[in-house]
């Protein structure tokens, strides 16, 4: 099996009601344990590569061949695909595309909307010529996004409806009360707007900082219109969590393979929980 696009993959699960997981990357293990637990649900499944982490896991080419190999040495089946989040840079994106990427997220929320559009289309173009999917992102998902603290900003009707109509992007981050982080409290998520905008660009929907949702919201969510939901928080206090308690256990340990094995196995079993709760289960 090679690298998909998300688009097809996210046009079932928009038209079925059920959400593709996006995993973020921090390693080989990381890697290993979300493609055996895709594999062993039956489902399709998202990596993803945060672009602040990119040079810190190799550099893109890097990413991809590491992916591509593990898929082969596992002998992975379902869909999978290898995204770009938060590519802060026009050219990020397109290094992502060349390298291999089969997805990538330009992230211009930041920015005047003009821009936005202006830096999405020119992505979009040149992914769209090369079979990659693109999402885009308007609005902003508060808590630490890419090193950077800031408060949630709702994305803004007419702004999804240009970005989209304008950019032909495959999916839109349209930011609705979520964060990246821990919440402080039970979240609260824009459900009206969020079926607003929904209905108004007819194209899937991605949840960032979905860790910590509560399952009520997250299914509402998804019958919304998320056909996208990304997970880091939730994967990596599972991964740090497993590594303390190893070491609390083992003091003397000091090999690698005895150290990480535990909690390469909590996130299998955590990545497999998070496929169950978006109803990918048996999708591929």
């Amino acid at each position: 099996m090679t690298l998909v696009s998300m688009s097809h993959m996210l046009q079932h699960a928009r038209a079925g009601k059920y959400a593709v997981g996006q995993f973020n990357i921090n390693g080989l293990l990381w890697v290993q344990a979300i493609l055996q637990a895709a594999e062993e649900s039956r489902s399709p499944v998202i990596l993803a590569a945060s672009d602040r982490l990119v040079d810190y896991l190799g550099g893109f080419r890097t990413i991809a061949a590491m992916v591509n190999a593990i898929m082969e040495e596992q002998k992975v089946t379902v869909p999978v695909a290898l995204h770009l989040d938060h590519g802060s840079t026009v050219a990020r994106c397109l290094q992502a595309v060349d390298a291999g990427f089969s997805s990538v997220m330009y992230d211009g929320s930041h920015g005047p909307i003009e821009e936005n559009i202006k830096n999405t289309k020119q992505v979009t173009l040149y992914a769209h010529e090369r079979g990659v999917s693109v999402e885009a992102e308007v609005g902003t998902v508060g808590g630490m996004e890419d090193g950077l603290i800031g408060g949630i900003q709702y994305a803004d009707l007419l702004e999804c409806v240009r970005l989209v109509k304008e950019t032909g992007v495959d999916a839109l981050a349209a930011a609705l009360g979520s964060v990246h982080g821990k919440y402080q409290g039970e979240p609260k998520l824009g459900f009206s707007e969020m079926e607003e905008i929904a209905n108004a660009v007819n194209i899937p929907l991605v949840l960032h900082g979905a860790s910590g949702i509560p399952a009520h919201q997250l299914k509402l969510a998804i019958e919304l219109g998320h056909a996208k939901v990304n997970y880091n928080t939730e994967l990596i206090t599972t991964w740090a969590t497993a590594v303390r308690t190893m070491l609390q256990l083992n003091p003397t340990a000091y090999e690698p393979k005895i150290i990480f094995t535990p909690s390469k196995e909590a996130l299998v079993t955590k990545v497999q929980e998070l496929i169950g709760g978006l109803g990918s289960l048996a999708k591929a």
